[in-house]
């Protein structure tokens, strides 16, 4: 069966974005080297509606206008990956391998485990991560810790978890990238 893997910044604080969804405190000039290592175990990605229309718009611009850029190796397979938008108000969406899902969340993350290939993974949004976490729907945590203390901004644990961790390094941007798998 296959996993659904959560890769995520987080500040040492505990937020995942700003509050209002700023992401300009995670470093950028990081290695793309261990996000791409974790891509590189999935074909599928899974997110929130909120999230969707920029990250396709991103990648598809780094993909179509950017190919000398340090990101265009992450940002062939992003295009190039299957993604599934869910979202309650969309009855369309746009973007390469883009698919929509407006059913109930638990039951098509696990008959999408179930399908054969490799891993699955989501990036986000906050809201939509929170809804997995909530459901107990993610088998393997990737939290890349960003040395930066924001005071608030938004979470995706609303409530307590229990995890343990199965590896912890860091890169050479002072990220501390833990690895989790939950208690169940």
């Amino acid at each position: 069966m296959r996993q659904l893997k959560l890769q995520v910044q987080i500040s040492i604080d505990g937020f995942v974005a700003g509050p209002n969804g700023e992401l300009d405190w995670i470093f950028n000039g990081s290695s793309q080297d261990p996000i791409i290592q974790i891509a590189d175990t999935c074909d599928t990605i899974l997110m929130g509606r909120k999230m969707a229309s920029g990250f396709t718009e991103y990648w598809e611009g780094v993909v179509d206008n950017l190919p000398e850029s340090a990101e265009y190796a992450l940002a062939r397979r992003m295009v190039d990956m299957r993604k599934i938008v869910f979202s309650h108000t969309l009855t369309s969406i746009g973007g390469r391998n883009v698919e929509l899902a407006n059913g109930d969340l638990a039951a098509t993350v696990q008959a999408l485990k179930q399908e054969p290939g490799k891993d699955i993974i989501v990036y986000g949004g906050a809201s939509f991560v929170s809804s997995l976490i909530e459901q107990d729907l993610i088998d393997v945590y990737h939290m890349f810790t960003i040395p930066v203390a924001l005071g608030d901004g938004l979470r995706i644990f609303k409530a307590r978890k229990n995890l343990q961790l199965t590896s912890s390094i860091s890169d050479n941007n002072q990220e501390i990238i833990n690895t989790f798998i939950p208690v169940r």
